[in-house]
């Protein structure tokens, strides 16, 4: 598990720390630099993906993400033309990985040339790696299948794309974390449990998938539970975006194992509030059974069912990290500053800053 990682002159982090445990949540307002840890550790990832990491440099621009030539990423008050990240492991001890600066080039060159000797058994850089983008795959008629995605990489592709396929293939197996198994679920498989967390946020679904090898596609459905009996199937564009859109993210917690790494941008994105809550309480369980998630989250509603995840003893506040990024205009640089509000066992957070998921108290006070 990563325990740590320092981040130097990478957009808007000029110096930035990051303690983390199992369940890391990033916030902040839009362009704070919430999102620049995740996009460090794709960087890392896709550069040693393209065997570049060690010998070469970093490569702005993969198959995870791309931000441009290094003039895009090189922090605006940076004192030396120099990019640091600094990874310490629970097992593998610290590596820092430095970077020249090319302002007009798409791979930022080893320091001073100098190889990188890091591990390469760890989940950043392994098999055990699921990155989730907020630009997720919504409905469709069809989906693309991908054997190299799901048995070679181990992964439902970063828009989620791989996801019906995976559930068509794999919804007979157990899941992989007995601990998940929903309370509602008539057994252990994938498929009864898949349902039963997609029942949190539409009640009584039923999610049906297929695949046509001569078309080289996979087709998804819902039904919905109606009395004693069941609807006929409905395709993804009558159901709702949001029911499509959390697919990928309900399948990617449930197939996670321990020992793996989870990014997901926004996990929340177009669910109802009792949803997103419904999300943030399964992430919590997922991080409490040894899986570590990192994610990006714009909601209250998510916060707070991990909040009572907490209070509920479904993990441990020891185990949630808060991260709240904000930058002010008064400062003459142009650097984000990092908060860290704490989880007491009850849920209580002991420190709001200015903007943390405080919208609804001040348009309470207004409308009062």
């Amino acid at each position: 598990m990563l325990k740590l990682i320092r981040i130097q002159s990478f957009k808007t982090l000029l110096d930035a720390t990051f303690n983390l445990s199992s369940l890391n949540l990033l916030s902040g307002l839009n362009g704070m630099g919430k999102s620049s840890l995740i996009q460090s550790l794709l960087l890392l990832r896709q550069s040693h993906e393209r065997r570049v990491l060690q010998n070469r440099g970093l490569l702005l621009k993969g198959d995870y993400i791309n931000l441009g030539i290094g003039q895009d990423i090189l922090a605006a008050q940076a004192e030396a033309d120099l990019i640091e990240f600094n990874l310490e492991w629970q097992s593998h001890g610290d590596v820092k990985f430095a970077f020249d600066y090319d302002q007009s080039s798409d791979l930022q060159p080893l320091k001073d040339g100098k190889t990188i000797i890091y591990p390469e058994n760890v989940s950043l850089f392994n098999g055990n790696f699921q990155y989730l983008s907020a630009e997720r795959i919504g409905p469709r008629n069809q989906y693309d299948l991908s054997d190299f995605s799901l048995r070679g990489l181990n992964s439902l592709g970063k828009h989620g794309e791989y996801t019906v396929q995976y559930i068509a293939e794999y919804g007979t197996e157990p899941i992989a974390i007995d601990a998940m198994r929903h309370e509602f679920a008539s057994s252990s498989t994938f498929s009864e449990n898949l349902n039963a967390w997609m029942s949190e946020i539409t009640p009584g679904v039923r999610v049906r998938t297929s695949i046509q090898h001569q078309f080289n596609s996979a087709i998804l459905a819902y039904a919905f539970e109606q009395g004693k009996e069941l609807t006929s199937d409905f395709k993804p564009q009558n159901v709702g975006f949001g029911l499509t859109y959390a697919l990928p993210v309900v399948t990617t917690l449930l197939r996670a194992r321990r020992g793996d790494l989870v990014l997901i941008e926004n996990p929340e994105s177009h669910l109802h509030p009792a949803g997103q809550s419904a999300l943030g309480r399964m992430c919590a369980l997922v991080a409490a059974n040894g899986v570590q998630l990192i994610l990006e989250t714009h909601s209250d509603h998510f916060l707070n069912g991990i909040r009572v995840a907490i209070k509920l003893k479904l993990i441990s506040h020891e185990q949630v990290r808060i991260f709240f990024l904000e930058r002010s205009k008064e400062n003459s640089s142009h650097a984000s500053i990092v908060h860290n509000p704490n989880i007491d066992s009850q849920g209580r957070i002991d420190y709001w800053p200015n903007g943390f998921f405080d919208e609804w108290d001040k348009c309470l006070e207004q409308l009062l």
